[in-house]
């Protein structure tokens, strides 16, 4: 199974975020396939990028959030608050 979750970086007390997706049993900051943004709790608001591009593709290949995760990608209005994608609305071209 798929996870989007969040890979610890940063020093010691001083961490930062990337979002990655991942195997569902590789540890939290093992083996990743894609880092798809960045998550900074410590700026004041909290910094996130995020490429909602591949989250949506990522999101639509069955990849679940995990709890950290969803609270980023709610944010960027991917998931709902259960952690479900919802559904993604093309741009409409005239």
């Amino acid at each position: 199974m798929v996870r989007i979750r969040l890979r610890r970086m940063g020093a010691k007390k001083s961490p930062y975020y990337r979002i990655v997706v991942t195997d569902k049993r590789s540890p939290r900051d093992g083996r990743f396939i894609e880092a798809i943004g960045t998550y900074n709790p410590h700026t004041n608001p909290e910094t996130v990028t995020l490429d909602t591009v591949r989250a949506e593709h990522w999101l639509s290949q069955g990849a679940q959030a995990s709890d950290g995760a969803i609270r980023i990608l709610q944010r960027a209005k991917l998931v709902d608050a259960t952690g479900k994608a919802l559904p993604v609305t093309p741009p409409v071209v005239a």
